[in-house]
């Protein structure tokens, strides 16, 4: 994670791989749409894992998988 100026920004190279891989699992299990479009709903369960402070993207991408199908937000 970068901070510069006080200002702490996100590390979007952990975030995207983490949706990568979570959405591409989902995706083969029929979950969510094969399409192009980024599903909202678990993109924001990684976000809040991430602003949480989990910053493995495996970690990351298994924790919202087991969340996204149970059905819970974060």
């Amino acid at each position: 994670m970068l901070v510069e100026r006080g200002i702490q920004v996100m590390n979007f190279e952990v975030v995207g791989d983490a949706y990568a891989i979570a959405s591409n699992y989902l995706r083969k299990r029929g979950a969510i749409a094969d399409s192009l479009v980024t599903d909202e709903r678990l993109l924001a369960i990684i976000m809040k894992m991430f602003q949480r402070g989990e910053f493995n993207r495996l970690r990351l991408a298994n924790k919202a998988i087991s969340r996204f199908e149970a059905g819970v937000l974060a």
